[in-house]
């Protein structure tokens, strides 16, 4: 059992026919069975099927994508409740109503955006710090040289990450803008090969305990949504706003 906040946000679809009480815990999204059968239209026996075949074929793992929350029924009693978070929700609504789950998946990815960015905004003036302390450190070891190459490599390391924050900050705030983007076509990404990415990345960056080490099962679905469209027409057209996305 999960010990709950209770942070609520209000889902509506855009034809009216649906209001959901959507739970928002541990940065994501969370939907009971009911909830579920409600946003998609349809019996929860069917959620429940699609769910058990999201199961067993793999695609998430039950552990990272269930939680049970306190509820409160229309009796006015509180019962522990299963609830699926955004990767169960998308998954779901692919396979049972892609038009709703399409804009239910905007919806929370703005809704989670400017979750972020609240709680962001409480250490921005540290990570501004922290980019000119950086900053500084970058320029020094360019003006002198330190006691040796390892030090020198790992504060221009430093700094490029620096440039990460900076990216980051204007994403967050809503600065940047969709840039030109290239008109090839995207090719899909298995899990398998992005797995070999990684592995490549971590030979070529070292081997720690924290690099690229899944939090769960969420890679599969976020690698599916980014070439998911509708009525004929990719949700993310190009390369680059797909990676950014994937991102």
């Amino acid at each position: 059992m999960v010990q709950s906040n209770q942070e609520l946000v209000i889902y509506k679809s855009k034809d009216g026919t649906v209001r959901l009480d959507v739970q928002l815990e541990q940065e994501t999204l969370w939907l009971s069975q009911a909830q579920l059968a409600q946003l998609f239209c349809t019996e929860r026996s069917v959620i429940t099927k699609h769910l058990r075949n999201t199961f067993n074929t793999k695609e998430l793992d039950r552990n990272s994508v269930c939680a049970k929350f306190a509820h409160t029924a229309a009796d006015g009693k509180t019962y522990q409740t299963q609830f699926y978070n955004l990767d169960a929700i998308i998954s779901v609504g692919y396979r049972v109503n892609s038009k709703r789950g399409t804009e239910f998946r905007i919806w929370a990815t703005n809704v989670l955006k400017q979750h972020i960015v609240q709680g962001y905004t409480v250490n921005e003036k540290r990570l501004k710090q922290l980019g000119q302390v950086v900053k500084l450190a970058s320029d020094i070891s360019k003006r002198k040289q330190l006691s040796g190459d390892e030090a020198s490599i790992l504060l221009q390391t430093v700094s490029e990450y620096a440039g990460a924050l900076d990216l980051l900050d204007d994403y967050d705030h809503q600065r940047v803008t969709l840039g030109k983007t290239s008109k090839r076509k995207a090719k899909p990404v298995s899990y398998e090969e992005a797995m070999k990415l990684v592995d490549a990345m971590r030979k070529k960056f070292g081997d720690t305990a924290v690099f690229g080490k899944e939090k769960d099962q969420s890679l599969h679905s976020s690698l599916n949504a980014v070439m998911q469209g509708f009525d004929g027409k990719d949700d993310y057209p190009s390369v680059e706003e797909k990676s950014a996305h994937l991102l």
